[in-house]
């Protein structure tokens, strides 16, 4: 089973596509790619709590995050880690993911969805999170 630093690793190498397509998106007129920050993030959820995660992630938090400048990359359930859920967003900058959080997490409606969906017990133990910036020798 893999776990911490050799799990974010094979996850790194998976995520080179993704990351690269998120990119091109946000190349300037003179076709330089614009240095992203991308935040990696586990969540471990408590037992029996990942279905819930998932549907508030799906029905709520994912647009949210668009609302506030968090792009969503990539979501994935590692296969040997039960209440996992591990996920790719992408900012401009540290600053602007400390304000897109900022905001987000102020956001009268998430405050609301956030409040119904833990109604029955919170439904996350754990979050890490790791931010990183692309190489120079990265394929994007």
């Amino acid at each position: 089973m893999l776990k911490g630093p050799h799990l974010i690793s094979c996850l790194l190498i998976l995520l080179t596509p993704l990351v690269a397509s998120a990119n091109i998106s946000q190349q300037s007129n003179a076709q330089q790619p614009a240095q992203m920050v991308y935040e990696l993030r586990t969540y471990t959820s408590h037992p029996g709590k990942l279905e819930a995660l998932e549907n508030r992630f799906r029905n709520h938090t994912m647009a949210l995050f668009e609302k506030h400048g968090i792009i969503n990359v990539s979501y994935w359930k590692p296969l040997e880690q039960p209440n996992t859920l591990i996920y790719l967003v992408a900012h401009p900058s540290e600053l602007e993911a400390a304000n897109n959080w900022r905001a987000f997490g102020a956001d009268p409606e998430w405050q609301a969805v956030y409040a119904q969906s833990i109604a029955e017990g919170r439904l996350v133990a754990n979050i890490q999170r790791v931010f990183m910036a692309t190489t120079d020798y990265s394929p994007q």
